[in-house]
């Protein structure tokens, strides 16, 4: 990534009709993340036991032609709060955070915090392998905004047949 790409948090947000622990029970299971994300094919547990701080996940990804698996590994865990995980190859943390509104309905926002440590082989993969940099964050916030449309969506739709 470029060093403006680096610098800067990318976030997406929406406000779902549904309780927090609603969208929580989606968002949380994690095998479902695909449905959300454009880039991630698979999110699978190293590990059996749940989600959990330190659980490991194998992702795979991909971006037009070339697939890419990921590591990553739960850091933070508030049930019905924040979930977020780092992906240990890139150096990024992806956050997902809810918080009740006035009138029931949950905000939901997902960031990319600034990366504290972007890794050489994240660097090289980006310029070699998807062709570039300068337009990989804007790609990413925008992967990350039809992530909580998605996940949105999904909620109401199910929310809407039970």
């Amino acid at each position: 990534m470029s060093a403006a790409d680096a610098a800067r948090e990318l976030r997406a947000e929406t406000v779902v009709a549904a309780r927090p622990y609603e969208v929580w029970a989606v968002l949380t299971d994690l095998a479902r993340m695909p449905e959300w994300s454009p880039e991630l094919l698979a999110m699978r547990p190293l590990l059996r036991g749940g989600l959990r701080l330190g659980q490991q996940y194998v992702g795979v990804n991909r971006r037009g032609l070339v697939v890419w698996p990921t590591r990553s590994v739960v850091t933070a865990l508030d049930a019905g709060r924040v979930v977020a995980w780092d992906t240990r190859s890139s150096g990024a943390r992806w956050v997902w955070e809810l918080e009740p509104t006035a009138d029931g309905r949950t905000r939901v926002v997902h960031r990319r915090p600034v990366p504290r440590r972007l890794t050489a082989l994240s660097g090289v993969f980006a310029t070699v392998l998807l062709g570039g940099t300068a337009s990989h964050a804007d790609e990413l916030e925008a992967g990350m905004g039809a992530s909580v449309e998605r996940l949105r969506a999904a909620v109401e739709d199910g929310a809407a047949s039970a």
